[in-house]
C-alpha cells in the first residue's frame, strides 16, 4: 500500500467550501474502494466529474478461452505478439481466471486520443521495455525499464512513450492489489526487514491542471465490455488532492533479495500480494552460503497454485533455454524443479544475475487462443532426460 501523499492546493478542512479565485466553487470528489472502507483520496476539481455528453457503442473485450483445464506446462514466446499502434489494442490476454487476467503488450504510439479506466480490476504494469510517462489526474510518474505501475480500479489514465518500442506485461486484479502484510507494522509502516522501504516508491509528481471543456473521449471497462464515454471537460482538471489511493511505481532494480545459508522458497521474493495471488520478483542475489548449499530449488508440487513466470532478462539459474520475454506456465497439481543438468550446475556458484516476475494464482488459470498461438507445444517434456 503507498503512503499519504497529497499535491497541488487543497483545503484545511475535508468536505468544507474551497472557493476558486474568481468565484464558484471547487468540486469535492472521494476516490475510494470497499465501500468507504478502503484506502481513498479525495480530489478537488475545477468541473464537475460527472457531465457525460455522450455514450457510444460498447466493444465486447472478454478473452476467447481456448483451454480451461489445463495440466500442460507451457513455455510461451511473448516477443512473438505483434506490436499494434494503440494502447489498447496492443494488450493481448493470456492466462485468465475470475481473478486475474495476465498478457502482455507491445503498444507503438501514446494515448492521445482518449483517456482509459479500468472500473471492474487494479492493474499492475511491468515495463520490460521502453520509457514514458504515466499521466493521471494525481499528477505524474516517470517510468522506464523494470518499473512495476500499479494503477488502482477506477483511476483515469494515459500513457506517453518517448519511442515506438515497448514491452509489457499486464495484469488486471479483481481484487485490491497490497504490499505483502508481514512486510508492514500495525501502523502500515513497512518493517526493517522488508525487502523495500517506502524511498522506493515513485509517487505521482508535477500536478498538471486543465481548465478545458470540450468533447473529451473516456473508454471504461466493465464486465468485459470496453465503453466509450464522452465528457464535456478534461478529466485532468483536478487543482489539489491528498490520500492514500493513487497510482504509484516501484522498480525491480530496487527489490532487496532475501538469502540464506540453504535455499530461501519463493514467498521470500513477495512483492505485491491479494486475496487471490502473489506477486515475485526474481533479482540479481548472492546464492546461499552453507558449505553443501544447492542454490538451484528443490523440486516441489504446485498443488494450490499455478505459478506464472515472465523472464525478464540474465540467465535464469533453473531453466534450459530460456530467453528475454519468455513465460512458462506450470499449472497446479503436479511437480516441478529444475531442468536437466541446472540442480548440478549450480552447485558452487556464488551468485545469479536473473531477473523475473512471478504471479502465483490460487485458482487455475484457462488459456486463451493467443497463448496457444505462442505456445512451443514441447515445453513440458523438457524435464525428460531421454
Amino acid at each position: 500500500m503507498p503512503i499519504y501523499h497529497s499535491l497541488g492546493k487543497i483545503p484545511p478542512k475535508r468536505h468544507t467550501i474551497f472557493e476558486k479565485p474568481d468565484g464558484g466553487l471547487y468540486y469535492e470528489q472521494l476516490f475510494g474502494t470497499i465501500g468507504f472502507d478502503g484506502m481513498s483520496s479525495l480530489m478537488y476539481h475545477i468541473h464537475r466529474p460527472t457531465m457525460v455528453k455522450q455514450i457510444n457503442e460498447a466493444i465486447d473485450m472478454t478473452p476467447k478461452v481456448a483451454v480451461s483445464k489445463n495440466m500442460t506446462a507451457r513455455k510461451m514466446i511473448s516477443y512473438d505478439v505483434p506490436a499494434a499502434d494503440d494502447f489498447l489494442e496492443s494488450r493481448v490476454p493470456l492466462m485468465v481466471n475470475n481473478d486475474i487476467h495476465i498478457g502482455v503488450a507491445a503498444p507503438r504510439k501514446s494515448m492521445t486520443t482518449y483517456f482509459y479506466k479500468n472500473a471492474d480490476a487494479d492493474e499492475l504494469l511491468f515495463i520490460q521495455k521502453g520509457n514514458g510517462k504515466l499521466k493521471s489526474p494525481f499528477g505524474c510518474i516517470e517510468f522506464e525499464y523494470g518499473d512495476y505501475l500499479v494503477i488502482p480500479r477506477g483511476m483515469i489514465y494515459q500513457i506517453e512513450f518517448d519511442s515506438e518500442d515497448n514491452k509489457i506485461l499486464w495484469s488486471e486484479s479483481f481484487h485490491p492489489i497490497y504490499t505483502p502484510k508481514r512486510y508492514r507494522n500495525w501502523f502500515g509502516q513497512l518493517l526493517e526487514h522488508s525487502p523495500f522501504c517506502e524511498r522506493d516508491y515513485k509517487l505521482p509528481r508535477n500536478l498538471e491542471t486543465f481548465d478545458e471543456e470540450g468533447d473529451f473521449v473516456i473508454k471504461i471497462k466493465k464486465q468485459g465490455m470496453l465503453h466509450e464515454l464522452v465528457y464535456a471537460s478534461h478529466p485532468f482538471d483536478v487543482i489539489g488532492w491528498d490520500g492514500y489511493n493513487y497510482p504509484y511505481g516501484f522498480s525491480i532494480h530496487n527489490f532487496e533479495p532475501i538469502t540464506g545459508r540453504v535455499h530461501q522458497p519463493p514467498p521470500v521474493h513477495q512483492t505485491f500480494e491479494t486475496k487471490a495471488f502473489v506477486v515475485c520478483s526474481f533479482c540479481p542475489r548472492l546464492y546461499d552460503y552453507h558449505p553443501k548449499a544447492i542454490p538451484a530449488p528443490y523440486n516441489h508440487s504446485n498443488i494450490d497454485s499455478d505459478e506464472m513466470l515472465y523472464y525478464v532478462d540474465g540467465d535464469f539459474m533453473s531453466r534450459n533455454d530460456i530467453d528475454k520475454g519468455y513465460i512458462t506456465l506450470h499449472p497446479g497439481g503436479i511437480p516441478h524443479g529444475p531442468h536437466p543438468g541446472a540442480y548440478e550446475r549450480s552447485i558452487g556458484k556464488k551468485e545469479t544475475g536473473e531477473l523475473a516476475v512471478m504471479i502465483d494464482t490460487f485458482k487455475p488459470l484457462q488459456l486463451t487462443e493467443q497463448a496457444l498461438a505462442i505456445d512451443d507445444g514441447k515445453y513440458y517434456k523438457s524435464w525428460f532426460e531421454h
